[in-house]
């Protein structure tokens, strides 16, 4: 996956579209840093690992009023509240617009006092998203992109790796990881995947905030990501960001990637990097997948 060409015509405004989700993402990231300041109460949530907070909740009710209110027809998949039809003969209905909405990824840092965090809203079309918006609450800033038009930082500023060269880093890469909630610790592709790439780099960031290294690597400040059974809530805003900065994503064996919010995680892993990183890490990836056995293990001589 790369920058794309426009999306075909929508019913829909994307520039009107971006518009009311930046300011809903600005919003509830006025919410949480707000609440942040004292302590935070978390819940567990599910059995891997995950918890939730009262301001996951208060800011994706905040965003969900606003999408409500501005596209009472679109559906919505919120990591709260799960999948929310769109109203029967709204103004503006169609079944092929869904909004992926994350209030608050980094709940587990944020509930550990760690200010790592972001608010991330997707537009998809017939699956495919058309525009991403990244929120980070700790700074006030805002990234977004239209498939197609470019990604845009704060004020406006075109995001492009090109502005950002990185000499001498093909080498010693700064990379990040991401896993998604199902992932369990003695998964043996997870561990070896992740174990590969952390001995060809020189350093390996696993921030619980994937939607944060998205925007890391959209400005140029990592030079890479690898994504295992990854969340796809979370995914979209930040992958398309990238993209459209000029990241190239592949999948983990190095087939063309294809962000289809419709495929199951297995088909989502991906490697995204800087065009001239991303074939020494495929071919880490690469060989990890090509030594997994019939029964799920890896064999490698490390």
């Amino acid at each position: 996956m790369r920058s794309s060409p426009p999306s075909p015509p929508l019913p829909v405004d994307l520039a009107e579209a971006r518009q009311v989700a930046v300011e809903a993402a600005e919003a509830a990231g006025a919410l949480l840093r707000a609440g942040t300041g004292g302590p935070v109460e978390a819940r567990p949530k599910g059995d891997g690992g995950d918890v939730v907070t009262e301001l996951d909740t208060a800011a994706e009710e905040l965003i969900l009023g606003r999408l409500r209110a501005a596209y009472p027809g679109h559906r919505i998949i919120a990591e709260e509240s799960g999948v929310l039809a769109g109203a029967a003969g709204a103004n503006g209905s169609s079944a092929d617009l869904v909004w992926l909405v994350d209030p608050l990824d980094g709940t587990n840092n944020v509930a550990i006092g760690m200010p790592v965090y972001a608010v991330g809203l997707a537009l998809c079309a017939r699956a495919v998203p058309v525009l991403g918006v990244v929120h980070d609450p700790v700074s006030g800033r805002t990234w977004s992109a239209v498939r197609g038009e470019g990604a845009v930082g704060p004020e406006g500023s075109p995001l492009t790796l090109a502005d950002r060269p990185r000499p001498g880093r093909e080498k010693n890469p700064v990379l990040a990881w991401t896993q998604g909630h199902q992932v369990k610790a003695d998964d043996p592709v997870a561990f070896a995947l992740r174990s590969a790439l952390e001995m060809r780099c020189s350093r390996m960031l696993q921030l619980w905030a994937p939607l944060v290294a998205w925007v890391m690597l959209a400005r140029g400040d990592i030079d890479g990501i690898a994504g295992y059974l990854p969340e796809i809530v979370d995914l979209p805003p930040g992958a398309l960001l990238a993209a459209e900065a000029g990241v190239e994503l592949r999948r983990l064996d190095g087939r063309p990637y294809e962000l289809d919010i419709d495929r199951p995680p297995s088909e989502l892993g991906f490697v995204a990097a800087r065009p001239e990183l991303l074939g020494r890490l495929l071919e880490t990836t690469g060989t990890v997948l090509g030594n997994v056995g019939e029964d799920g293990r890896v064999r490698l001589a490390w």
